[in-house]
């Protein structure tokens, strides 16, 4: 419902924050963003994940440039959206959050305990991955992220509070601490994901590759 629910908003140019996720489809997601910039209204969207200490420190610069990450989060399936739009955009988020934007290719299929996983080529020996959680070896939410100054852990969810700094803030200054474009890149990295489970049925490791580039940039 959040498309119908922006436009009156927009139409009142107010700030809008918007929780995730953002739309229940990639058509939506871009609709969104395409009616808030035409109306010159800030917007943004996220999971409160993004802003765990250990992920904004990563983000920040203390390992130096991120090589490889690997996060993980619960993923609750709801019919009316992508596999990971629902819950397993906090893991996605915090993937993000800490590897950027410039995915190139997406791949799903199953970890050995048969949960979801989804691999992403971000170029030049960047890897990110997300896995659904398992209760054990994967319990709730977190992940490790890698750069020149070594590892750290990443992804892991210090309460909501700090997100709602960020809101508070954005309402402020009307400043998204969120970009656009690594907004959109999100989506279409978990839509990506769908559509590499489409082309072949998860196996582990074995699902076919997304080109992420190739997904749609306009509505």
């Amino acid at each position: 419902m959040h498309l119908e629910q922006l436009r009156p908003i927009l139409r009142a140019r107010k700030p809008v924050f918007v929780d995730k996720p953002l739309a229940a489809s990639l058509v939506d997601v871009l609709r969104m963003q395409a009616l808030a910039r035409e109306a010159g209204v800030p917007m943004f969207c996220s999971s409160s994940l993004r802003f765990g200490a250990g992920t904004v420190a990563v983000r920040g610069g203390s390992l130096g440039p991120v090589r490889t990450a690997e996060t993980y989060s619960p993923v609750h399936l709801e019919p009316t959206h992508p596999d990971l739009y629902w819950y397993g955009i906090h893991g996605c988020e915090s993937l993000y959050a800490v590897m950027g934007t410039g995915c190139r290719t997406v791949r799903r299929g199953l970890t050995d305990d048969a949960k979801i996983e989804v691999v992403g080529d971000w170029g030049d020996g960047r890897r990110g991955v997300f896995r659904e959680e398992n209760g054990k070896t994967r319990k709730g939410y977190g992940g490790v992220a890698t750069g020149a100054q070594g590892s750290a852990p990443v992804g892991t969810y210090d309460g909501y509070d700090p997100l709602l700094a960020e809101v508070i803030a954005f309402f402020r200054t009307g400043r998204a601490p969120v970009p656009e474009e690594e907004t959109l890149e999100l989506y279409t990295f978990m839509s990506a994901a769908d559509e590499s489970k489409r082309d072949r049925k998860s196996t582990r490791l074995n699902s076919s590759h997304t080109d992420i580039s190739r997904m749609p940039s306009s509505a």
